[in-house]
């Protein structure tokens, strides 16, 4: 209803409340430590994926709607499905933040993004690293801090040790076994409602929209988010019993298996730093966990993005 959100400065203070409690997270985790350089290089990891979400998000958009792409109707800006007092990046803006913060509300109607401004909040959902979410804080991005430590250990021939414990097979195999539930959930279930009656019968917009929106509605319920792209007819029983176990695994799974990382590592004695310890706190350790981020969680949805949103753009830029 517009009196609950009724203009741009009101829905401007409401982007900033989202995000506000994750970023605090941050901080925190950071003070809690003793180790604020290394809260700032996390910050600043999280920030740069959070600004190219939202510049491959809002970028789009400043561009008409892909549906009037061959009619004789002039448009500066795709506005369709969104709030003309927003604009055209109020919408998007919104989707980037709520989609990176499992917070599921909407600015806009997501179904009415450009096809290539969807990958912004399919990043989100499918990253599920970006500050953090509802009741589990960075709990995802502690992951590939993880993983970019067992990396970088490898790369270097030394035993890998994160904030002074050592990372051992029992951590990795966790912290591996986390990492792909979350895909293996999106995936599966994306895969089998696109193969049977009862996914198929679903789709209202044919071609590689119809595959987006099963793919958002499973990578919604898998992060714990709650938005949807909306053009499915999914009232139906088998979609809610789906999409209800996909919540269930992929709302606790992803929180038990860390919490018995930690309870390992505060298991283990301290290791007193050496100079060829790893440190966290550099801009290197930023870069290597962004890499880790992009190669091995954006990688991993590669495939799915290619055949929905990619396909989708190219057969409007070349039908």
């Amino acid at each position: 209803h517009p009196f609950e959100n009724p203009t741009f400065i009101s829905n401007f203070i409401s982007m900033i409340a989202i995000p506000i409690i994750p970023m605090a997270c941050v901080t925190t985790f950071g003070a809690l430590l003793g180790r604020p350089r290394h809260a700032r290089v996390i910050g600043a990891v999280m920030l740069a994926f959070l600004l190219i979400k939202v510049t491959i998000t809002v970028l789009p958009e400043s561009a008409p709607t892909a549906a009037f792409h061959d009619l004789p109707i002039t448009e500066t800006a795709n506005l369709e499905g969104k709030e003309l007092r927003f604009g055209a990046t109020g919408g998007p803006l919104w989707a980037v933040l709520t989609t990176s913060t499992s917070n599921g509300s909407v600015g806009a109607m997501h179904d009415s993004l450009n096809p290539l401004s969807l990958l912004g909040p399919f990043s989100g959902l499918w990253l599920n690293s970006t500050f953090g979410g509802v009741g589990v804080g960075m709990i995802n991005f502690f992951l590939f801090m993880i993983l970019a430590v067992f990396v970088s250990g490898l790369m270097v021939g030394r035993t890998p040790e994160f904030l002074g414990k050592k990372i051992e097979a029992r951590e990795m195999t966790l912290a591996a076994s986390a990492f792909i539930v979350h895909p293996l959930l999106i995936l599966t279930g994306t895969a089998l409602f696109c193969t049977t009656p009862m996914g198929v019968e679903a789709i209202h917009n044919a071609g590689p929209r119809g595959f987006s929106e099963i793919l958002y509605e499973f990578s919604s319920a898998a992060a714990n988010n709650g938005s949807g792209l909306e053009g499915l007819g999914d009232a139906t029983a088998p979609w809610n019993i789906a999409t209800g176990i996909v919540m269930l695994l992929g709302r606790y799974l992803p929180i038990l298996l860390p919490l018995a990382i930690a309870g390992s590592l505060a298991a283990k004695p301290s290791v007193a730093e050496s100079s060829g310890t790893l440190r966290t706190d550099t801009p290197t350790f930023g870069l290597m966990v962004f890499a880790v981020i992009l190669f091995l969680g954006a990688l991993t949805f590669f495939p799915a993005a290619l055949l929905g949103p990619v396909i989708e753009h190219l057969s409007h830029v070349n039908p």
